[in-house]
């Protein structure tokens, strides 16, 4: 009876012994698990910072390139009315005569007289033409005949008929002032634009 009691309680020892080392076991298993979970979330922080950073740099090179294309734009937009009188005298044909040219931003609004309309279309042709590389999208706005009398005496050669017009274009911002110059220069001595005043 006696050797009863002492494996009893060599059992119950056994068995409370048994739960505290397991107790022990899955209470490490724990602590590790907490610690790599620590270390993931201290890494998700400081990858979100780093995340923040580099969409701050973008936000600052998106800034700078646009300042910088607003720069290139204002040295662009400088040389344009020399550009703009240079490529009318290269395209304008003769038989027309302008009354009036005026550009806002990139658009550019014409108005003048034409000896007929077949003159008209081939100013539009001209414009329109892929030798320019600085207009593009020119359309007619209006024509219309009017007495020659009532307009410029310079163009009263055509009997007492003309044709009053206007038309649109836009200016591109592409290659340089020097060889849209140059470009130009082959016909800078043609008498085809005139202006009233």
């Amino acid at each position: 009876r006696r050797d009863f009691f002492v494996q009893a309680a060599l059992t119950a020892f056994a068995g409370a012994l048994a739960v505290v080392l397991v107790g022990q076991f899955y209470e490490g298993l724990i602590s590790k698990q907490n610690a790599r979970n620590s270390f993931i979330e201290k890494e998700n922080k400081r990858l979100d910072e780093q995340i923040k950073e580099v969409n701050s740099l973008k936000q600052d090179i998106e800034a700078l390139k646009a300042r910088q294309t607003a720069v290139e734009d204002l040295q662009s937009d400088r040389n344009l009315p020399t550009i703009l009188l240079d490529e009318l005298v290269r395209l304008t044909p003769e038989g027309i005569y302008l009354k009036s040219i005026k550009q806002e931003g990139l658009k550019v609004n014409l108005t003048g007289w034409a000896q007929s309309n077949e003159r008209v279309s081939e100013y539009l042709r001209n414009l329109s033409s892929t030798s320019s590389q600085w207009i593009a999208s020119s359309e007619l706005g209006e024509i219309k005949a009017m007495d020659a009398r009532t307009g410029s005496g310079a163009a009263s050669q055509r009997g007492n008929k003309l044709f009053d017009f206007s038309l649109s274009f836009r200016l591109k911002r592409s290659g340089s002032g020097d060889k849209a110059s140059e470009k130009a220069t082959p016909g800078a001595g043609k008498p085809a634009v005139k202006t009233s005043t």
